[in-house]
């Protein structure tokens, strides 16, 4: 089945204002006749949420936090993309658009990503308009820096908080609106499934999370802005609580999930220990701003780093391999994520890794301080230093950094048209949440990006057009499907309470993340793939064989929550690897090893794969069913990406 994108007729720099017009209004007196449920306070949840209870309508916002503002957007770092222009380098909405389609290798719909661009000069301005404390300039002008895959400067950001002071804009103005009450706040509630009626969402199932009660909420429209699912993983570097329950529940009730394989690996991330680890911390990618990346030339320097005989500071300039720099002069240690990762995997693989483990690369900053000086580093970059201190205990002003890959962002999700809309009608997903805008691979600081353009500027217009279709009459909650999905949802629960083996739950995800890692993660191959499809079957089954879930479900239960959680994560894996099989060709994140150019880098196959795998839930242990919707490129040409 072909899938319909939506996606408006004309010129691309026209199709969005067009499309503005041409969609059906509420009048304003009508709007607080409509109730809608928001699922997620991240950045894209909690903008949605102010801006649709600011037009009039009435909004119930969820979060399993214990307040909207511990939303995982908190722990972005670096900062968000808008081509403002303002350091006059060549930037502009189509040279941020172009970048944008390139970093995500030709996967990702022209449509979407130019709104993107678009909108990115408001945001922007609506942030500061809410105190957001971006760093300036000394004359007072917002200031930039530059992020991977992009040769001008055109990034914003507040020091390494940039997600936390972008929350708390939003966060100030979702709290104006339950003061006024036109938000009602739902938070330590987790939604554990999507209520259809005759096809239309109508409503959700939620746990509360303190009390265990199992309750329904109705509403003419639900948006879900529930974060990536890169927990898939085990170690990531998401919040440990980030999960794909709300997304694969979805899934499960008919919305399609599209690009699932479609995994970011970020290429600065303070490397793995040990088992004792539950996640792995993210140093931003800003710091490759001023930072350079090295490995020893030799295994036999490396192996005297390893075992501590030498220290880095004594490896001698004429030792040291930059190789990002070497490989890739145009871009130098500012390649996209995927790449950077690929060559620090690569590095590691020759055996000239560092650290104990020999799993990193060294990212150094002495080049710079000689050059700024260290009060102008740790202006720039002072609490991700210290954070690095804290939890290493190594100083990197006086040393590099030790870092490598680890899972980040997941490109795949619900899959969405131009509206945002699911395929399930009333049923809407933004930000992290969908696939929409950043094709095989995101470029660093368009997260945020996304996430408040969803929110701020898109489905506050698109909503509407569904809204005025379908007509103000009050949602029945007592419609026959409320009380049978939520008697699924307990059903579901008691069926988790009832497992009494001897392994615990995050055993299992452990094990997942380990298998989703190994053949699933930087590179995969058919037989890998193949094995890890086998693996993950013998997993879930031994899972409802032998995990154990204590307490009851009238109570605080974070071992119910986690297995509902790992239960979900272990058939998306299964999912996420028959996707990485069906695409025989490398782009972005999804590197195939069959598919790669002489040089190893990745290689598309656009004759055969040029189109958006969205996947349909069949029933439980079937197969999915792969629909497609073919990617079309009017505006740029498919090309080798090349950042040389």
């Amino acid at each position: 089945m072909g899938l319909d994108a939506k996606i408006p007729q004309g010129p691309l720099a026209e199709k969005w204002s067009k499309h503005k017009f041409n969609l059906k209004l509420v009048n304003p007196a009508n709007k607080r006749k409509y109730d809608i449920i928001i699922v997620g306070t991240g950045l894209a949840g909690a903008s949605a949420a102010a801006s649709l209870a600011e037009l009039g309508y009435n909004v119930k916002s969820f979060c399993f936090q214990d307040s909207p503002r511990r939303a995982h957007s908190i722990a972005a770092q670096g900062g968000i993309n808008a081509a403002k222009n303002y350091q006059n380098d060549g930037d502009s909405v189509y040279r941020l658009f172009y970048d944008t389609i390139k970093g995500g290798d030709y996967r990702a719909r022209e449509g979407n990503v130019y709104r993107l661009a678009e909108v990115s000069v408001n945001i922007i301005d609506q942030c500061v308009a809410q105190g957001v404390p971006f760093a300036r300039e000394y004359g007072g002008l917002l200031d930039n820096r530059s992020f991977g895959g992009s040769q001008v400067s055109r990034t914003f950001y507040a020091r390494g908080q940039t997600g936390q002071q972008l929350l708390l804009g939003a966060y100030s103005a979702l709290n104006r609106q339950i003061h006024l009450g036109k938000v009602k706040m739902y938070t330590r509630t987790e939604m554990l499934d999507v209520v259809v009626v005759d096809g239309h969402a109508k409503g959700i199932v939620t746990r509360n999370l303190k009390t265990g009660e199992i309750e329904t909420h109705a509403a003419h429209a639900v948006l879900l802005a529930t974060g990536g699912y890169g927990n898939v993983f085990y170690l990531s570097t998401n919040a440990i609580g980030s999960n794909v329950t709300a997304a694969w529940r979805a899934h499960k009730r008919g919305a399609f999930f599209a690009n699932p394989c479609y995994t970011q690996i970020h290429p600065t991330c303070i490397p793995v220990t040990g088992d004792h680890q539950s996640k792995l911390t993210l140093m931003s990618e800003s710091l490759r701003n001023d930072g350079r990346v090295w490995a020893p030339k030799t295994k036999e320097t490396a192996e005297k780093l390893r075992k501590k005989e030498i220290t880095a500071s004594q490896v001698k300039e004429d030792e040291r391999d930059y190789f990002l720099e070497r490989k890739y002069p145009s871009f130098g240690n500012l390649v996209p994520r995927d790449v950077a990762s690929r060559n620090a995997k690569e590095v590691a693989d020759e055996g000239k890794g560092v650290g104990a483990t020999g799993l990193a690369v060294y990212l150094d900053f002495a080049e710079a301080i000689q050059r700024l000086g260290e009060d102008t580093v740790r202006a720039k970059y002072g609490n991700l230093f210290d954070m690095y201190y804290q939890i290493t205990d190594e100083n990197p002003y006086k040393q590099p950094m030790r870092i490598y890959p680890a899972v980040h962002y997941t490109m795949g999700g619900l899959w969405v048209d131009y509206n945002l809309s699911t395929n399930v009608p009333g049923l809407y997903a933004m930000g992290e949440c969908n696939f929409s805008d950043h094709g095989a691979n995101r470029l660093g600081a368009s997260a945020l990006m996304q996430g408040l353009s969803d929110g701020y500027f898109v489905i506050p217009y698109t909503l509407g057009d569904y809204l005025a279709t379908i007509g103000p009459k009050p949602v029945d909650i007592n419609h026959p499907a409320f009380e049978q999905t939520r008697q699924d949802v307990i059903a579901y629960n008691n069926k988790l309470l009832a497992l009494k083996g001897n392994k615990t739950v995050v055993e299992y995800h452990r094990e997942l993340g380990h298998i989703i890692w190994e053949y699933c993660g930087m590179a995969r191959s058919e037989e890998g793939l193949k094995h890890a499809k086998n693996l993950i079957k013998a997993l879930k089954a031994d899972f409802w064989k032998n995990a154990i879930v204590t307490g009851e479900n009238d109570e605080v239960n974070a071992a119910l929550e986690r297995a509902g959680r790992v239960a979900d994560f272990i058939e998306l894996g299964e999912l996420m690897i028959t996707d990485a099989l069906d695409r025989r060709e490398s782009c972005g994140g999804h590197f195939r090893l069959e598919s790669q150019t002489p040089e190893g880098e990745a290689l598309r196959d656009d004759e055969n794969y040029a189109y958006v795998a969205a996947w349909e839930f069949k029933g439980e242990d079937q197969e999915e069913v792969l629909h497609k919707e073919e990617l079309i490129f009017e505006n740029v040409k498919l090309s080798q990406r090349s950042y040389k």
